[in-house]
């Protein structure tokens, strides 16, 4: 997987036709699909649909992965696809729908229309900012037939972010932690604004101190750079990192970075690395990434995880 979340520009309607029981699916190219039967036998190609897909009880009609794909576990003994392959590997699978997101459209056109020329569904999705989350939710459950379990899914998250913001709501705007939230420690990038990873700091009650910071091409990547970093040494109270795949960064080499230790959060120790799969998928486990956060920023005030993995 590529945890750095690669961001399109992205907009997915669902309109459900009570009369005919059909729904349209305009996916982030602007292709519209019409679903007059849930999708059965489907290949996800991105990490976050995987996860989704589960989440909708869709493991019988999950038959392929992604060859990174790492969460649930329950899935992860289904058979493993890259969009690198041969495209003769996916149509002997024999799937009805292949879901792919925006970049590897834009960069395997070749495999995407050899699956559409055998009569495959492509679907490219991924929402650009927070807000779309819903209905890119609501998109997978109309392609599956299981569009009750993508509205309960939405409320879950609305009702979960509800119940941490009337916590968060607590803590006095000027007594928030000023936090850095680095996502690439080898090009010293932070996040967008936009960005899941801030969002959830946000949420968390942390204030993002390189809100001046800009957005690499169209994804949730920012560049800011050491110089920019130091000018705010004193400003930086907790600095945050995403780990895993795109940042395989540790404390240590954070702490030992040439020049950190003029951050106010470095002399004091107060450098912090969190699960990337938790603030960057658009799945329901940015909950868990929030109350993370939030525990690391304000230990005492209670919030806690729970084990998704069901």
């Amino acid at each position: 997987m590529r945890c750095c979340w690669i961001v399109t520009v992205f907009f997915v309607s669902l309109l459900l036709s009570v009369a005919a029981k059909a729904a349209t699916v305009v996916d982030s190219a602007g292709q519209k699909v019409e679903v007059t039967r849930p999708f059965e036998r489907i290949i996800s190609l991105y990490a976050a649909h995987t996860e989704n897909l589960a989440a909708l009880g869709l493991d019988r009609e999950l038959i392929g992965i992604g060859d990174s794909d790492d969460y649930p576990s329950r899935v992860l003994g289904k058979k493993r696809f890259s969009y690198k392959e041969d495209p003769e590997k996916f149509i002997a699978a024999r799937p009805d729908l292949v879901l792919v997101r925006p970049m590897i459209e834009r960069s395997y056109p070749q495999l995407i229309d050899k699956l559409r020329q055998s009569g495959i569904t492509v679907v490219s999705l991924q929402p650009n900012t927070v807000g779309e989350i819903a209905d890119y939710w609501r998109a997978l459950g109309g392609l599956t037939g299981r569009n009750g379990a993508a509205e309960k899914m939405v409320a879950d998250f609305q009702q979960g972010m509800a119940t941490i913001k009337a916590r968060v709501e607590a803590i006095p705007r000027e007594a928030r932690v000023r936090v850095y939230f680095e996502a690439i420690h080898k090009k010293m990038k932070t996040f967008a604004p936009q960005s899941i990873a801030i969002y959830a700091l946000e949420q968390a009650g942390g204030v993002n101190v390189a809100a001046d910071a800009f957005q690499v091409r169209e994804t949730n990547i920012a560049d800011y750079g050491k110089e920019r970093i130091l000018a705010k040494a004193e400003t930086i109270e907790v600095f945050l990192a995403q780990q895993g795949r795109m940042n395989p960064v540790s404390r240590e080499t954070i702490m030992q970075e040439p020049g950190f230790q003029a951050l106010k959060a470095v002399r004091q120790g107060k450098v912090y690395v969190v699960d990337e799969r938790l603030v960057s998928r658009p799945t329901m486990r940015i909950l868990d990434g929030v109350r993370q956060i939030n525990a690391i920023l304000y230990p005492g005030l209670g919030l806690r995880g729970e084990d998704r993995e069901r």
